[in-house]
């Protein structure tokens, strides 16, 4: 088991509990000030032997001198805290914790990318739920991140990222852009999440290994452009104006298709997606349910949950339902491993 540091007193008088196998402060390596609104460290022990210092919401707008010190630091974590441009600024000159692993900066105060130049071994990148308006500083973040996320900002263009070959996750979600570009480097990708942007088409670079893709809450009117992504496991959609389901047939490693909240008339191009568990089909303009059981042949034992609430052929069955069979349990017929269809669940 990891140790961790003595921490002080809690300010609202909450008994901590300390985990010090060797009961020797100084072989700590893991730190927790999660929640201690601390404005400052003065009052904190900060041990050379630190391998991870969690400074979670906090009230820090500037950065403990100390933490240079730390040679063996590899997480640290000053998400939620008051910290501007110029408080983060002293960490690019920190040359002792140049191995930093993991650097969560996420809900704080910044406009900018600080320069990170120095972290030649970082892995994880956080700085979401900030203000930064352009990705310029990302070109000299080390190549061998994996995981990067900047969503909650006001990002406007996806640039600076061409070197990053072995990123598996990128999180651009709610900022302000208009196009799906400079991705085709990034070769390894594994998820991508883009939703509440502006996006109207996709384009995803022949982005073979993609697992997960988001683009809920954009401008989308047709799914074209996932045709090359034969690895994908998990597709969100929804919010958008997508007319039409095409384009899916080639994705056969399909679990979870969330097209919901669109424009679609009838379900199509489906039929041959042998692993779908998850469809939703919820608030469109599915007119009739007649050949629902062909259009998911494929996956039809795979299937578990469906929501089709809230489109014309679900409100004409319950229009007339003291003369037609409730449409539950048609489906429930049709797919014999269903667990929910809209809000009911099943055993």
């Amino acid at each position: 088991m990891e140790d961790a540091a003595k921490l002080p007193p809690h300010p609202n008088n909450h008994t901590t509990t300390v985990v010090d196998d060797d009961d020797d402060e100084l072989s700590a390596t893991v730190l927790d000030l999660t929640s201690f609104q601390l404005h400052d460290l003065e009052s904190v022990d900060l041990p050379p032997s630190l391998t991870e210092l969690d400074l979670t919401a906090n009230r820090l707008s500037a950065l403990d001198p100390r933490i240079e010190h730390l040679s063996h630091l590899k997480k640290l974590s000053l998400r939620q805290n008051l910290l501007d441009d110029a408080g983060v600024q002293p960490i690019s000159h920190w040359d002792e914790i140049s191995g930093l692993e993991e650097l969560v900066l996420r809900d704080n105060r910044l406009t900018k990318i600080p320069d990170l130049s120095i972290f030649r071994r970082l892995l994880v990148f956080d700085v979401s739920f900030n203000e930064i308006s352009l990705l310029n500083g990302l070109s000299t973040v080390s190549n061998t991140l994996k995981e990067l996320y900047v969503s909650k900002n006001e990002v406007s263009k996806i640039e600076e990222i061409d070197h990053f070959h072995e990123l598996q996750i990128l999180e651009l979600g709610s900022n302000r852009l208009w196009v799906m570009e400079n991705l085709q480097n990034l070769t390894i990708l594994q998820e991508l999440w883009l939703g509440r942007n502006r996006i109207r088409a996709i384009n995803l670079c022949g982005l073979k290994c993609i697992k997960k893709i988001s683009l809920q809450s954009n401008r989308l009117t047709s799914i074209a452009g996932l045709e090359e992504c034969v690895a994908l496991e998990e597709l969100y959609l929804s919010h958008n104006g997508i007319a039409k389901m095409e384009g899916l047939s080639a994705l056969v490693n399909l679990r979870v298709l969330d097209v919901s909240s669109n424009k679609l008339t009838a379900v199509n191009d489906i039929e041959n997606l042998p692993q779908l568990e998850d469809l939703w089909l919820n608030d469109n303009q599915i007119t009739s349910l007649e050949g629902i059981a062909e259009a998911v042949s494929g996956s039809r034992d795979k299937l578990t949950t469906i929501y089709l609430e809230r489109n014309p052929c679900v409100r004409l069955f319950l229009s007339l339902w003291a003369s037609t069979p409730n449409y539950v349990t048609i489906l429930r017929q049709v797919f014999p491993n269903i667990q929910q269809i809209d809000s009911a669940v099943f055993s």
